[in-house]
């Protein structure tokens, strides 16, 4: 029960935050265009996203593990907000960071948003790069992922992944 309790407490900050970032208006506007609140809008799945056997893999493990795994990331804010006041140099990274952007994600918006500030405020070294795909780009783009991850390695760390 506590757990629901946390996970309405943190939706209630999410649409805050959303609300700050992106503008009420846009929020206001998006909740009222969607279909059946409380559930998934009811589109056909594209197969080139996400086979028959994803999605029989993917339920398979929600049945079987449930939400709160996948979802405790979202339902501790507070302690991650801790744990960043308490680590090493207030939490800001000074080694070599890769931020991949979906330029259609409207999950996490990152491109046209602030979202992204906090993360350009702390990290000293930080690598951005924008993928022509929604939330999912390892799945919608996978060589344009694969490609700016070796790129980005070869690049940054090359006594890790040294060139001929």
């Amino acid at each position: 029960m506590i757990w629901r309790q946390r996970a309405a407490r943190q939706a209630d900050e999410l649409l805050k935050l959303r609300r700050e970032l992106f503008g009420v208006e846009r929020v206001h506007r998006a909740r009222r265009d969607r279909v059946g609140a409380g559930r998934a809008p009811d589109l056909p799945r594209d197969p080139d996203l996400v086979t028959d056997e994803d999605l029989d893999a993917y339920a398979a493990g929600l049945a079987r593990h449930g939400f709160f795994g996948p979802d405790s990331w979202y339902m501790n804010g507070d302690r991650n907000v801790a744990y960043a006041a308490r680590a090493r140099d207030g939490g800001r990274l000074s080694l070599p960071v890769l931020f991949l952007h979906g330029e259609y994600d409207y999950t996490c918006e990152t491109v046209h948003s602030r979202l992204a500030e906090p993360m350009r405020r702390d990290c000293r070294d930080l690598t951005e790069l924008v993928v022509p795909s929604g939330h999912w780009m390892a799945q919608e783009k996978p060589r344009v992922v694969n490609a700016a991850l070796a790129k980005w390695i070869a690049t940054k760390l090359p006594d890790v992944w040294p060139t001929p």
